[in-house]
């Protein structure tokens, strides 16, 4: 189980269009400090391959809207699932039809590198990213 997996709980049992979090708020229902990538709106993004946090809330069904990093603040928004895939994705294949193929190439590096305990792999290399000139 994922130290979010609370979030996910907390957004489904509210069930709403629209859930607007304080960033401790969030904090509180997964009953710890998110990471300093919290600064960042990238952390933020609904790209599912973000990071772990980002998975819980698409599960959910939900995705992030009016993220206001400064304000420490954001919206969550119920996914519109009209075509029959994951959250608004493409749709699963019918029977029948065969998935995509992964490339060859998928997962080649696994096991060959090493994170060293404690690194926060989403903060980004330049501390200046994403600041406006």
């Amino acid at each position: 189980m994922s130290k979010y997996e609370p979030l996910g709980t907390y957004l489904k049992s509210k069930g709403a269009e629209l859930v607007p979090m304080t960033f401790a708020e969030i904090e509180r229902v997964i009953g710890e400090s998110l990471p300093h990538s919290k600064t960042h709106r990238a952390w933020w993004s609904n790209n599912p391959t973000n990071n772990v946090m980002t998975k819980v809330w698409l599960a959910a069904g939900y995705r992030t809207e009016q993220v206001d990093v400064e304000g420490r603040k954001l919206v969550f928004s119920r996914v519109a699932n009209s075509n029959g895939g994951p959250h608004g994705g493409p749709p699963a294949p019918s029977s029948g039809e065969t998935s995509p193929k992964r490339s060859p190439l998928f997962g080649w590096l696994q096991g060959k590198i090493t994170v060293s305990p404690g690194t926060d792999l989403t903060e980004p290399a330049d501390p200046s990213w994403g600041e406006q000139p």
